[in-house]
């Protein structure tokens, strides 16, 4: 299988380690969604985008308006406006107006759609535990770990980057 880290691997000697370790990541993202989004649409005869929504709402009995799940999901208004009325056609989330302001919308899960949001994520979590079968606890909890520290590594360089640019546009104005 041709994925974005083989093609880097034909030439190992121009890429450095850390892009090598940027492919693999994004490989093994790759690879476990679209596992996810084949199961899901083979079993469940859904989407991804349905299901990442009708998680978000499962973890609230009040519901939330359009923008928190936007926010919550990292997509715009209309891309959830979009699935969400897929899934009230369908029964499974119901939209209401706010009380305090009737341009806002709350979503919540149907019963129906609360039974069958549980039902998907008892299978995405077995499926999930399938796909990393192949590392034991010890493993998996070094992965874990280093990943933390990834994600640390991260957020702090992208912290000093923006905050060299506010410096540079701070002498420029000065």
């Amino acid at each position: 299988m041709l994925d974005r880290e083989t093609k880097a691997s034909e030439r190992p000697g121009d890429h450095k380690d850390e892009l090598r370790l940027w492919l693999r990541l994004l490989t093994c993202s790759t690879l476990i969604e679209t596992e996810i989004r084949n199961r899901l649409r083979e079993e469940f005869k859904t989407t991804l985008p349905r299901f990442d929504l009708m998680a978000q709402l499962d973890k609230t009995a009040v519901g939330m308006t359009v923008g928190e799940v936007s926010q919550r999901l990292m997509v715009s208004n209309g891309n959830v406006t979009a699935v969400v009325a897929g899934l009230v056609t369908d029964g499974l989330v119901d939209k209401r107006s706010a009380p305090q302001d009737r341009r806002v919308q709350i979503l919540t899960l149907t019963a129906s759609g609360r039974k069958a949001f549980r039902a998907m994520a008892e299978r995405h979590e077995g499926w999930i535990a399938e796909l990393f079968a192949g590392l034991d606890q010890p493993e998996l909890a070094q992965l874990f770990r280093l990943l933390g520290e990834t994600k640390t590594s991260l957020h702090r360089a992208i912290a000093d980057r923006a905050k060299d640019a506010a410096d540079e546009a701070a002498k420029g104005n000065a």
